[in-house]
């Protein structure tokens, strides 16, 4: 058998394994978090910490990354415990949407790429070299995924619950309510609710890894087959490059700490460069597969048609401002 042959299966290997074990820390961590949520968060505490007033309360969700910054491998699993403890759907996700750019972390991580000039897909320096610079890219990113999310959350404060989210997501009814809350009141019962938080951890887990697992396969069968030659597609026009890289950027399934490293150096224009640093952590392959373990498919579908437009014209029309 012909060497060459088996190089993009090896390749195909490679980056399984390596967005595996890149992201199931994230996925352990999330899973851990949405544990203790449920063993030991009161049902309806972070409802009462929101503003009382329902778009005031969206607005509010979109900016919690800064204080609860989580990537979006582990975002999922962590609203999921969330919804069942009683936040509010439209405030659930627009965290969901917003954490994964919205945060410190991914604020350093940007202004440092886009204050770097050297990058693994540069193909022409003078195309790299012009930005906008690195305070406009990271506060445009911000900005437009603040836009986006609030405004997916505003619109979800008009659906039901229950078209929106599968049945054993919905939020838990008044009967399990007291069977949680009456472990609150006795101090005796913490061991009880670690086990309680352990075993909550390891069936999100399994339940999170399974999504994951199919979402990264794919992932990387596109990394391994594609070459490298079709990126030059995406420089023919401001609009194709636009869609392209949203495209390119769900297919990569990258993690919201690093992708600018790639988008800063992609030769696109800017407001490419903008579509594929905020639609790619809100919308990825992976993360299709995982919002299915909580939402409808119907409801993903239309989430993700919606903020690619969304990011697609905001994207166009921002540079131009």
């Amino acid at each position: 058998m012909d060497t060459q042959s088996l190089s993009p299966f090896t390749d195909f290997c490679y980056l399984f394994l390596s967005i595996i074990l890149e992201g199931a820390p994230f996925i352990l961590l999330g899973t851990l978090i949405s544990g203790f949520i449920d063993a030991y968060l009161p049902p309806g505490l972070i409802d009462r910490w929101l503003p009382k007033n329902k778009p005031l309360a969206v607005v509010f969700s979109g900016l919690l990354g800064f204080v609860f910054p989580v990537c979006e491998c582990a975002v999922v699993p962590v609203i999921r415990r969330l919804i069942r403890k009683g936040l509010p759907v439209s405030c659930a996700i627009t965290y969901m949407l917003s954490a994964p750019i919205i945060n410190p972390i991914v604020v350093i991580s940007t202004m440092k790429a886009f204050d770097s000039s050297v990058g693994q897909f540069s193909l022409r320096q003078s195309e790299v070299a012009d930005t906008m610079g690195p305070v406009f890219m990271t506060s445009s990113r911000l900005i437009i995924a603040f836009i986006v999310t609030v405004g997916v959350g505003l619109v979800v404060l008009r659906a039901r619950s229950s078209s929106i989210l599968k049945p054993a997501v919905l939020p838990v009814g008044k009967a399990a309510d007291h069977v949680h809350d009456h472990s609150y009141s006795h101090d005796d019962e913490k061991p009880e609710r670690l086990v309680l938080a352990m075993r909550t951890a390891m069936r999100d887990f399994m339940e999170t890894a399974m999504y994951f697992t199919i979402g990264v396969a794919i992932t990387a069968v596109f990394k391994a087959y594609v070459t490298d030659d079709l990126v030059i597609l995406f420089n023919q026009n401001e609009v194709t490059g636009i869609g392209l890289m949203m495209v390119l950027a769900f297919v990569l399934s990258l993690c919201s700490t690093s992708d600018a490293f790639i988008a800063a150096n992609f030769p696109v224009p800017q407001s490419a460069k903008l579509a594929f640093l905020v639609f790619g952590p809100m919308m990825d392959v992976k993360l299709v597969f995982m919002y299915l373990s909580v939402f409808k498919s119907r409801f993903v579908a239309l989430l993700a048609i919606s903020i690619f437009i969304a990011i697609g014209f905001l994207s166009y029309v921002w540079i131009r401002l």
